[in-house]
């Protein structure tokens, strides 16, 4: 495969990639197993067990084994064609899929700033309209 083919796949298969990794580290719909993984991370005694749910509380670290398993079913490699390709290219699919999850994270973050700014603003405007009402009925 063609370098250029190489790197339009890792930019590609990381979508899903993070796709995956966050909504399981982050959405709603996880919401009941996630509080029960970050539990036994707190609570479980023995290490590897610790270590094994705290997997499906971290993005970064779940997107490694999400990565592995893409890896497994597309046979992606970058840069060489035997096992380090499947490295090199596990690597950068996780470093690209953890760019896409940080700028989702802002891009989020920005959307909630801005929602919680157009409230404030909105309930400032109601007070203001109650008070000039309050005063139109009392002239």
């Amino acid at each position: 495969m063609a370098l250029g083919t190489q790197v339009v796949w890792l930019f590609v298969l990381a979508i899903p990639v993070a796709c995956i990794a966050w909504t399981v580290t982050h959405e709603e719909v996880f919401r009941e197993p996630r509080e029960y993984c970050e539990r036994q991370t707190q609570q479980t005694r023995g290490y590897l067990r610790r270590k094994f749910f705290f997997l499906f509380t971290c993005e970064y670290c779940f997107s490694h084994y999400v990565a592995a398993f893409f890896i497994g079913i597309t046979r992606y490699k970058l840069l060489y064609q035997d096992w380090r390709g499947y490295i090199i290219g596990g690597f950068a699919l996780v470093w690209v899929a953890n760019q896409y999850m940080s700028l989702y994270g802002h891009l989020r973050l920005d959307l909630k700033k801005e929602r919680v700014e157009i409230s404030k603003e909105q309930k400032e405007l109601e007070l203001r309209q109650a008070e000039a009402e309050r005063k139109r009925r009392a002239a």
